[in-house]
């Protein structure tokens, strides 16, 4: 899962820094006009678009890539069967065609979808498209050597748990068929009616085998979308993309390719990456980031300023700040203390830590607030802003635990604002109020993470966070309370080790659904129904702030990523 930015979006993962990405009320952004810097001037082709960021765009092949919706600079250059609605808001976190002419045709029970290519598509060196190279680009992404992607294929085609790859096994996968050029069919192991989002993934990005070099594919990715690899410099770090001349916006509804170029410079330390984006001298005056947010001190300066305030883009991605409980380790054993626990969160203090309320937004339900999630509003241990101290208390004693309880809560020593040691001490404080004391551990980044994802080691009370690889309940959901996804050796997301049969049978019964909406409906009930069981506490949701250069204009900032869209930027 990703985050807005170009870490993973599972920050619960890998510190899903972005993805990137990695949303809340449904919204698009709020403190500037859709049509960016500029007033009513509209916005014209030409000129370069920089884009400044923290993190390299490292692994620049479509197999190795974990992006959600294409991702960002990715789908510059990379297109793919379906892609994200490039829309402002809850509009945005719709799923519609790209390479494909529909978003794609199942069969009664959801195990096979058919998709037809649209005519005149071309590569850069201006050879067509075929449905052959879909399917050679998504084997090539089973290749050891080529891995770092969404694991869903693996998971969910026939054959795809023990494929190796096209330079081991050259017969390829026979669960993906092309009849014709046109055409390309993929059979499942099971329904899942939630194939058009996967299908926004790179993996489903056409490679043409003749081009194909292996791991060194990634310094001149053959393009199929609006812009070209021109140069790669230092695995990522300095990207410089021109126009593809044979791509067509006939066939494209969705990428506007404004600029004649985007530079991407990466390796910047974020507070000089706001400077350079609020003085706005020179090229910065046309540059974006894509993974830099304003901090709390950043955000207030701005807010200051009336100009820098009309150049921050407000956006919101799916994706959940909690604390994790490990029912295995006592006194987590007992939903009592759980909920105790539950009863006594101080949101204020919490959303104070992670930068105030205009950096992130009070949660009770593990889902996001959004449309798209199924977001069913529900509070099953209302504790107010503030904490309910007097009833953590009460259920404490029911407990047993009349004298007060001593636990410890595991954190990451990672300034993140998420599980970083301000959010520990905030709970910390308001836990103390109900009689709680919590010793606080604090590990380095990796050390936490092996920690919290090893089933074996799984702490019994820490933070932890989550983001969606798509818009939609189901990628929250089932990697979290699936029982069947528990790992045992390997990294574990199930932190509850919730093994419920009923859960798991509506999980399968919701991913036979084709009609989004129903599944929404069904995804938001099945999270206020496994939230009676008080295996998380959700805290917050992240909101971002970022600011772009005056001369950017046209912001497109959608529900499915929560950052400005650069395939929508004009900088003339």
């Amino acid at each position: 899962m990703r985050q807005p930015s170009v870490n993973r979006a599972r920050v619960a993962t890998v510190s899903l820094a972005l993805v990137v990405a990695a949303g809340a009320a449904a919204c698009g952004p709020k403190d500037n006009d859709a049509k960016g810097a500029g007033g009513d001037s509209k916005p014209r082709k030409g000129g370069t678009l920089t884009v400044l960021n923290a993190n390299p765009q490292e692994d620049f092949d479509p197999a190795r890539l974990y992006t959600s919706g294409g991702g960002n600079v990715p789908s510059l250059v990379f297109r793919t069967l379906t892609t994200r609605n490039r829309e402002n808001g809850a509009a945005g976190a719709k799923v519609v065609p790209d390479l494909a002419t529909d978003t794609g045709r199942p069969s009664k029970d959801a195990t096979v979808w058919t998709y037809t290519l649209k005519k005149g598509l071309k590569y850069e060196d201006g050879t067509p498209i075929t449905s052959a190279d879909i399917k050679y680009g998504i084997e090539r992404s089973f290749a050891a050597e080529l891995s770092g992607g969404a694991p869903y294929l693996r998971d969910w085609l026939i054959g795809g748990a023990d494929y190796q790859g096209p330079y081991k096994d050259k017969k390829g996968l026979e669960s993906i068929e092309t009849p014709d050029d046109l055409t390309i069919v993929f059979h499942l192991d099971k329904p899942e009616g939630e194939f058009p989002y996967l299908a926004t993934q790179t993996q489903f990005t056409p490679v043409p085998k003749a081009k194909d070099n292996g791991t060194k594919y990634e310094e001149h990715p053959i393009s199929s979308g609006p812009y070209k690899v021109v140069k790669n410099e230092n695995d990522g770090e300095r990207l410089i993309l021109a126009r593809n001349t044979h791509w067509s916006a006939s066939t494209d509804a969705e990428r506007k390719a404004y600029p004649d170029k985007i530079d991407v410079r990466s390796g910047l330390d974020s507070s000089v990456i706001n400077q350079r984006l609020s003085s706005s001298q020179g090229a910065d005056a046309a540059a974006v980031t894509t993974d830099t947010n304003l901090g709390p001190a950043e955000l207030a300066k701005v807010t200051g300023d009336k100009e820098l305030a009309s150049r921050v883009g407000t956006g919101h991605f799916g994706y959940t700040n909690y604390i994790a409980f490990n029912p295995k380790v006592k006194p987590f054993d007992d939903p009592k203390v759980r909920q105790a626990i539950s009863y006594a969160i101080d949101r204020t203090s919490v959303i104070n830590a992670a930068g105030g309320s205009s950096l992130a937004e009070a949660a009770t339900t593990y889902l996001p607030n959004q449309k798209s999630f199924g977001y069913t509003p529900y509070d099953h241990f209302p504790a107010g802003a503030s904490g309910n101290p007097a009833k953590a208390k009460e259920l404490l004693k029911e407990a047993g635990h009349q004298n007060g309880l001593t636990v410890t809560l595991t954190h990451s020593n990672d300034k993140d604002f998420e599980t970083s040691p301000e959010i520990a001490t905030a709970i910390q404080d308001a836990l103390k109020k109900a009689g709680i004391t919590v010793k606080l551990q604090g590990l380095e980044s990796n050390d936490y993470k092996d920690k919290i994802h090893g089933a074996k080691t799984e702490p019994g009370f820490f933070l932890a966070h989550w983001g969606a690889d798509w818009p939609s309940g189901g990628p929250f959901l089932a990697p979290i309370f699936d029982g069947r996804q528990i790992v045992k050796d390997g990294a574990n997301f199930n932190t509850g080790f919730l093994d419920d049969k009923a859960v798991n049978t509506e999980i399968d019964a919701i991913n036979k659904l084709t009609d989004l909406d129903e599944a929404a409906q069904r995804w938001g009930a099945l999270d206020k129904k496994i939230g009676e069981q008080a295996l998380t506490v959700p805290l917050f949701h992240p909101v971002y702030k970022r600011l772009y250069g005056k001369d950017v204009k046209n912001i497109v900032i959608s529900d499915w990523t929560g950052v400005l869209d650069i395939s929508q930027v004009a900088v003339k």
